[in-house]
């Protein structure tokens, strides 16, 4: 317990944490944990609010098997600063900032002859497909996790995009849409629409008493509208269908947070995607769900990274 512990509430001694400069100067947050001997580059995105620090103990899995490690806190969240002039809310103005920002930090990147692989948690996977789709990065392999392919609310998403459509004409777009939890009008905690595994929730409350800066609250009602628009714009997108990455998706199909049905409808239209999926026994963060889980998911990736990605 002791070890596991480490690994998920210290910093790798060999990790550097910087700052990298998106085109238009705003500040992004990095991480890069080289490998000694690499098989192979991982980008990891996290999600909404994610930082790479709740993900510690799983880049510490992949790093062991030869995998260089990057990562980058999006826009407006976790180090990467604030849209919003609320120091914990959740802006942007446009999804558009996100891919600009994964197009030119994926120009900076010298593949070196290995593989590069994307693995996107839930934003950050929606934002991989994204990118496929509209030819802005192109890995060996991509790996999502329990993409945000469509959202789940207590409205219809037709009506929940119009709602926020004019939650952000009559009042500041920049606002928080709920005050708390990972979506509003639920009786479900936070925790558990993320995880059934208490010790690796408490890991993101760690760091965010670590360093406050690291916590992102509710997002704003733009970022509701966007993603409410973004989400609907690439299901009926046709360039999904002519993305020819290899692609692992992850889906817990009674996830509170995302909707795993739109995700089976899109991710269908993929060519060459492979979908595992999980029962009633995980929620959001898969890969921070209990040993069983965790262990199920790891072990696929292992498969699919073996079979689809050459050395």
């Amino acid at each position: 317990m002791a070890e596991k512990r480490a690994l998920q509430r210290s910093y790798p001694a060999d990790g550097k944490i910087s700052e990298w400069a998106a085109a238009d100067g705003w500040r992004l947050r990095r991480f890069d944990w080289p490998a000694e001997q690499p098989r192979g580059e991982l980008l990891f995105l996290g999600g909404r609010g994610d930082v790479f620090e709740k993900y510690l103990e799983t880049l510490h899995y992949f790093r062991r098997q030869g995998w260089s490690i990057r990562s980058l806190d999006w826009r407006g969240q976790g180090g990467s600063g604030r849209c919003s002039p609320l120091a914990h809310c959740g802006h942007i103005d446009s999804f558009g900032h996100f891919r600009a920002d994964l197009a030119a930090y994926w120009r900076t990147l010298e593949r070196q002859g290995h593989p590069m692989v994307v693995m996107g948690h839930s934003m950050g996977g929606f934002l991989t497909l994204s990118a496929l789709a509209h030819g802005i990065v192109d890995p060996d392999a991509a790996i999502l996790i329990a993409p945000m392919l469509g959202l789940k609310g207590p409205l219809p998403p037709v009506i929940g995009e119009r709602m926020a459509r004019v939650m952000c004409r009559v009042g500041d777009p920049a606002r928080p849409a709920w005050k708390g939890n990972e979506r509003p009008a639920t009786t479900v905690t936070r925790q558990a629409l993320l995880t059934r595994d208490i010790d690796r929730y408490e890991d993101e409350l760690f760091w965010q008493q670590y360093d406050p800066r690291l916590m992102t609250g509710p997002p704003s009602w733009r970022w509701v509208a966007e993603a409410f628009a973004e989400t609907r714009m690439l299901a009926s997108d046709p360039r999904v269908a002519t993305i020819d990455t290899p692609l692992l998706a992850m889906i817990a199909d009674h996830d509170g947070l995302v909707d795993a049905k739109a995700a089976r409808r899109v991710l269908a239209r993929v060519p060459d995607a492979e979908i595992v999926g999980f029962g009633r026994e995980s929620a959001h963060e898969i890969l921070r769900e209990a040993d069983p889980v965790r262990d199920r998911a790891l072990a696929a990736i292992d498969d699919f990274l073996a079979r689809r990605v050459a050395a």
